[in-house]
């Protein structure tokens, strides 16, 4: 008995827990919590939820302007008065109005277009870093939340632009055919903003003084954009390179596509060269682009 007890057992080749965990999560398929998904299967789980998406834009809307007592009337409001302050200092104050026809018309659309690219890209800062509950309690690609934000200002544009066919049409512009590109334009100018605010959106998640230095970079490229003047114009006699680089830059080239479909006297001699081929180039290269430059980052949201 005692020879029976002190004989060892025999050794045995038993596989290390690491191996041991990977064989099992092979077997019963599962996956590393928090893992990025492939590209293809990213999309498709953005596709998926695309009803959750455009809930979310519009929810964030209704509520934006709850607490005040005109209620929805700000969202057209809001940009009609920045347009009217701008107005006085650049038409007024300093005449940039002249040689420039319908200038309200041109002013009031420049305001508006500017505005969806600025909120898109603000919002988009905060859209993880100002909801680390949501993204810490549920399982979903993140890039819905910078998309929601993006689809959000659209929706609050498509308020503005109502407002907008009025002063059009009160300012003696006809409706035309032309009218009809302002649907391309948007499109466009929404795949430019969402791709931005998915860059942004990732930076703002590492480093949330991104946030309080946006407004400065935004102010200065709404100066360089045409908001409240005609580049066309403020740029005759000075180097065509420079004229050239400022009508390009893709804010502007979105405010000048929608003047040129809404306002007859907005002639095609303003517009750059190849001007449709731009718009969509830059739409792609900021969709697609931030869109994997947002992906690349997934598992590391709300993490830290």
């Amino acid at each position: 008995m005692s020879q029976v007890l002190d004989t060892p057992p025999p050794a045995t080749a038993t596989p290390s827990t690491a191996e041991t965990a990977e064989a099992l999560a092979a077997r019963y398929g599962l996956a590393v919590s928090g893992a990025r998904p492939t590209l293809p299967e990213y999309v498709r789980q953005l596709w998926a939820r695309r009803h959750f998406i455009t809930a979310f834009a519009t929810a964030k809307l209704t509520a934006q302007y709850s607490q005040a007592k005109l209620g929805q009337v700000w969202q057209v409001m809001t940009p009609l008065l920045n347009a009217a302050v701008y107005y006085f200092i650049f038409g007024v104050l300093m005449n940039t109005k002249r040689h420039v026809p319908d200038f309200v018309p041109f002013l009031v659309t420049g305001v508006f277009i500017w505005t969806f690219t600025q909120s898109s890209i603000m919002t988009g800062t905060r859209a993880i870093a100002g909801n680390l509950g949501l993204v810490r309690a549920l399982h979903f690609p993140r890039a819905a939340l910078p998309v929601s934000f993006a689809l959000q200002q659209l929706q609050q544009l498509l308020f503005s632009m109502a407002a907008l066919v009025v002063i059009l049409l009160c300012f003696g512009v006809p409706v035309s055919a032309s009218w009809l590109l302002a649907v391309p334009v948007l499109v466009l100018q929404f795949m430019f903003n969402a791709g931005v605010a998915m860059v942004v959106a990732r930076l703002g998640a590492k480093t949330p003084d991104i946030a309080q230095l946006m407004p400065f970079v935004l102010r200065t490229w709404m100066y360089v954009s045409g908001v409240m003047w005609s580049l066309d114009k403020m740029m005759s006699g000075r180097s065509p390179l420079l004229k050239l680089a400022l009508q390009c830059n893709p804010a502007a080239v979105y405010i000048d596509l929608m003047r040129y479909a809404l306002i007859d006297s907005f002639h095609a001699k303003s517009l750059p060269p190849h001007v449709w081929a731009l718009g969509t180039g830059w739409a792609l290269l900021a969709g697609v682009g931030g869109f994997i430059y947002f992906w690349k980052a997934e598992e590391t949201y709300g993490r830290g």
